[in-house]
Formats: structure tokens, C-alpha cells, sequence
């Protein structure tokens, strides 16, 4: 039965799942892997355990061997590289003047190719800046053009909740978020309270949306006439995790109530 290791790339980011074969590794323990574009340098994070309780149909790539002194040389090398190839993009982007916005430069792990990533807000001609950096550095050039989102996902960040943004951490794919999500989980409706650091709507408010639709059909609409032991009113607000609701009684003062304890007038 094979076994199935959590590797990160970075210190802040995806655990990914790996066939671990016969290595038999630690939290921490550097390896290198292989991935899509090529072997790859990471860590351990989560330890090795039997295929069979991931539950995953997937094909995973394998472990390759143990990282050594001269792979973590190498990773040096890379980020220097990396960082020369970012200062110097940059700089011909000005000079060309090419409206677009680079934020993050990759090296293959054997140095062979140089991943540029940006932003636009339309298509970029950068053919000839493609031109000026293989012959800067002499290395096959990919640019790669991604949504706001995935510049978010990419660059990663402590979101307004406190913990490691949710795209950078563990979503695979971006599924659609609308205001209508958050009027339904009674949210502000503040931009800049329901905005990730990409601006766009947070994906978190995906995470409740089904269950607070699925609670809030036993609840009256806001506007509608109930009794309550303390008089009639209207419903003028929803506390659906506390199974409670706010009513504006007819002499104008607010209750807040158990939902058990209402009932609905007919009109």
C-alpha cells in the first residue's frame, strides 16, 4: 500500500499530496518532487500517511529523492536570479511603456526557464520585451498573464479574519461571489468590510451562503406582521445563528426574540 505526503513550496501556501514511496520522511524534511513543469524543490508538512484514508482517484507524482547541499545551492542561485530578472522587467517595462503590472518572477528549479508573472487590464503586446529578456538572460521566457485574484493566491497574506488568506491556503479553484451572499448572512454591505486584498468580493462568503438559505426559509420575511408575547410588530431583523429575530413592536420599540416563540400574521 503506497503513502501519500503534504508538501508546501512555500511558507505560506498549498499543501500539495505526493506519492512518498519508500522515503521514509519527517515534518520539515526537504525533498525534491516532481511536478508539471519539472522537479522542485520543498518540505514536509504533513507526514506521511497509507493512500487509502486521502481517498483521493488521482494519479500523484512521486517523490524523487532527498534534498542535499547542493539542491538548497541551487534554490539560492534561483532566487537571486529571480529577484535580477524582477528589477530588471520592471525597468524595461517603463522604458517600453507597457501598461501592465509584474509581481512575481519564478525560476524552474534547474534554471532553464524564467516565468513572468503580470496583470492588465487588456492584452499586452510584449514581444519585444520577450526579445530583450532572453537575450539579458539567456534562458527559455514565459510570460503569464493571471486574474486579480490569482495575483491574491499567488503573493498570499493574513486576511481581516486573522489567518492566511483562504485562496492562498487551500482553494483550488475561484467560484463565483455575489453581494446577493452576503445580503443573505445580513452582512454590512460596505465594500471595504467584504473585500479581499484583491478587492474583489471575499471567497469565504461562499463558505455559509447554503446553510443560512436553507435556515432562514423558517424564518418570516423581514417586513412581516407577527405576535409575540410582547405585542404585534414587524420583523425588522434576522439572527439566524442564534435562532432569534429582531421585532419593531407598534408603540416603535425593538425586541429581540426566539423564533418558537412568534406567530405569523395572516394578511
Amino acid at each position: 500500500m503506497g503513502k501519500v505526503v503534504g508538501i508546501k513550496f512555500k511558507d505560506s501556501g498549498k499543501i500539495y499530496d505526493f506519492d512518498c514511496g519508500a522515503f521514509v520522511l519527517n515534518v520539515g524534511d526537504h525533498v525534491i518532487v516532481e511536478t508539471e513543469n519539472g522537479l522542485a524543490l520543498g518540505a514536509v508538512a504533513v507526514p506521511p500517511e497509507p493512500s487509502d484514508k486521502k481517498q483521493t482517484d488521482k494519479l500523484l507524482k512521486k517523490v524523487f529523492r532527498l534534498a542535499t547541499d547542493k539542491d538548497f545551492d541551487q534554490k539560492g542561485k534561483n532566487t537571486d536570479t529571480e529577484k535580477k530578472a524582477h528589477a530588471f522587467c520592471l525597468k524595461t517595462i517603463e522604458e517600453l511603456g507597457l501598461k501592465m503590472n509584474l509581481f512575481a518572477v519564478e525560476s524552474s528549479f534547474d534554471s532553464s526557464k524564467l516565468t513572468f508573472f503580470f496583470t492588465s487590464d487588456g492584452r499586452v503586446d510584449f514581444r519585444q520585451l520577450v526579445k530583450i529578456l532572453v537575450q539579458e538572460f539567456g534562458k527559455k521566457i514565459e510570460m503569464r498573464q493571471v486574474g486579480i485574484r490569482n495575483q491574491a493566491k499567488m503573493c498570499g497574506g493574513i486576511g481581516r479574519c486573522g489567518r492566511e488568506i483562504c485562496c492562498s491556503a487551500f482553494i483550488d479553484k475561484f467560484d463565483p461571489v455575489s453581494i446577493r451572499m452576503a445580503k443573505e448572512q445580513s452582512l454590512s454591505l460596505n465594500p471595504t468590510k467584504i473585500s479581499g486584498q484583491c478587492g474583489r468580493l471575499m471567497c469565504c462568503l461562499n463558505f455559509e451562503y447554503e446553510t443560512y438559505k436553507s435556515l432562514k426559509k423558517k424564518f418570516p420575511k423581514i417586513g412581516k406582521k407577527i405576535d409575540t408575547p410582547a405585542g404585534k410588530g414587524k420583523v425588522s431583523r434576522h439572527n439566524v445563528s442564534c435562532n432569534r429575530l429582531a421585532v419593531r413592536l407598534e408603540d416603535g420599540t425593538e425586541v429581540e426574540i426566539e423564533l418558537n416563540d412568534i406567530a405569523i400574521e395572516e394578511e
